[in-house]
């Protein structure tokens, strides 16, 4: 494999964690948005990936968790219903700061393969003076 061929995956990796680190940071920051019971929670955006034949990964999509949520008991909240209930998404924090490492790691492997393209693409450069 070529290191153009290196830098053109490894900048496919770089933009579909880039939409995932985004995805994540929405969701954490939105982990305690609490609306009223006759409204719809907040919707965590779920990044899907998809493989390319030429060895690249594509985002292929950004779906929405359930607008069910769960029902949280929190009776001196603004929003709380006749029965101190509060609606809240449907999320795990614990779930999405593991997955916020995950593409943490992915994107800084896909840097790492661009700075090593790089270099063999610049010692290339100096045999040829």
């Amino acid at each position: 494999m070529g290191a153009f061929e290196m830098l053109r995956i490894a900048n496919t990796s770089l933009g579909m964690h880039q939409t995932w680190l985004d995805a994540l940071a929405h969701n954490i920051s939105n982990v305690n948005t609490m609306k009223s019971t006759d409204e719809e929670a907040f919707r965590a955006q779920l990044v899907r990936a998809q493989s390319r034949a030429d060895g690249g990964v594509d985002v292929d999509g950004i779906e929405l968790s359930d607008g069910e949520g769960r029902l949280v008991y929190s009776p001196d909240h603004p929003l709380a219903d006749e029965d101190g209930m509060v609606r809240g998404p449907d999320m795990d924090l614990g779930s999405q700061m593991t997955q916020l490492v995950m593409a943490q790691r992915g994107y800084q492997a896909s840097v790492q393969v661009t700075k090593n393209a790089q270099d063999t693409y610049s010692s290339a450069l100096q045999i040829g003076k």
